[in-house]
């Protein structure tokens, strides 16, 4: 399997990282500071280089430093022996992304070339709170195993978001319904087929991840849940039943946007169940199967971000993380405030490159190697 590694980043108006050039190592880069420096937001660009999208909003307007319109993030990629230009630009409501200097033909294409998971402390909703997190899982993955699924998910939110408004202004008798609700179940039946794909796959993984990481004894499953009708006619005739219903409570009451991913500890509903310990273990669960299913159908491994992961997992769970890190071949770009505590073994020996952010200021401290 190639390796995989961002070899610098470039960063000019992002978040408080006004401007930021890095080199990183190939394995450990450990980023520390006080909380409010810009940690997170380092990781964030990477991340953003990576998919051209962030972990932590969905508006780009907010990734741009305050008073400025535009915000860039630049890197050089290497990939086994190759290495590559890459780079996104931000303005509000729009993404520039160019690979080589050269924009490529979807986003889609963009985002498959540099895989990379991220862990970051909101991850715990994955199986504590409702299904926005799980579904963004499954979309992570399909996108690997199925790349059309990109843009049928943004035709299929798209059509949708056009009918509200059709049912909204003129009425669930309007009848240009039909065509936004043609596009729906089309683009509808093709997501909802590739989430469940995904879910086929994460599944196995995840099992095997918390057998290493979970309480002995204990057993994890994961399951798609759908809401769409698998049959065009039957989606079709549900959207037609409910446009009443879903002009009043202004949402489609169908559709893979109500699909879910079920967690299953020992058999029940882990959302019922579970304790915090065991939540941040299935968390880290799924994680770590993300990274395997990635990695299995991207031929390489992704590049991993922890984003102060101490403060979610207990000790165990962190001694596990780490241990499989030790495992892995993933470039790896952790956050810290307690940089003497992070143990990665002879990881950390061998490869390891220490950061300081200060005020959004990166220092690069000594190498250990």
């Amino acid at each position: 399997m190639r390796s995989l590694a961002v070899e610098s980043l470039s960063i000019r108006g992002f978040r408080n990282l006004a401007s930021v050039d890095i080199e990183l190592g190939p394995r450990l880069n450990v980023l520390s500071g006080e909380n409010g420096q810009g940690k997170t937001n380092l990781v964030e660009a990477a991340y953003v280089l990576a998919t051209s999208r962030s972990f932590r909003t969905q508006k780009i307007i907010e990734l741009v430093i305050l008073g400025e319109s535009t915000a860039s993030v630049r890197g050089a990629v290497r990939e086994g022996d190759e290495r590559r230009e890459q780079s996104v630009g931000l303005r509000a409501g729009v993404r520039a992304v160019r690979i080589e200097g050269k924009k490529p033909s979807t986003h889609a294409e963009y985002a498959l070339r540099t895989p990379a998971v991220v862990f970051h402390p909101a991850a715990i909703a994955l199986s504590s709170a409702g299904g926005t997190e799980r579904r963004r899982l499954l979309d992570r993955i399909a996108l690997h195993l199925s790349p059309a699924s990109l843009s049928d998910g943004e035709s299929y939110r798209s059509a949708l978001r056009a009918r509200q408004r059709v049912l909204e202004t003129r009425g669930e008798g309007a009848v240009d319904l039909d065509g936004w609700e043609d596009i729906i179940v089309r683009h509808g039946l093709a997501l909802s087929q590739a989430r469940e794909i995904a879910a086929g796959v994460l599944a196995p993984a995840a099992a095997s991840a918390f057998a290493r990481i979970g309480a002995p004894g204990s057993q994890l499953e994961l399951g798609y849940e759908r809401t769409t009708p698998p049959a065009a006619e039957a989606f079709r005739a549900e959207l037609v039943r409910n446009r009443r219903r879903d002009r009043a409570r202004r949402s489609a009451s169908v559709g893979p946007h109500r699909d879910d991913l079920a967690i299953r500890l020992d058999g029940r509903s882990a959302r019922g169940i579970a304790s915090q310990g065991q939540h941040r273990g299935i968390v880290l669960a799924m994680k770590l199967a993300e990274i395997d299913v990635v990695a299995g159908a991207r031929g390489v491994r992704p590049i991993l971000l922890l984003d102060d992961v101490s403060s979610e997992l207990d000790r165990d769970r962190t001694a596990a993380l780490f241990a499989a890190l030790r495992q892995e071949e993933s470039q790896v770009l952790l956050t810290t405030t307690r940089p003497e505590l992070i143990d990665t073994g002879e990881l950390g020996v061998r490869h390891r490159q220490d950061f300081r952010v200060v005020a959004g200021r990166v220092t690069a401290m000594s190498r250990l190697s």
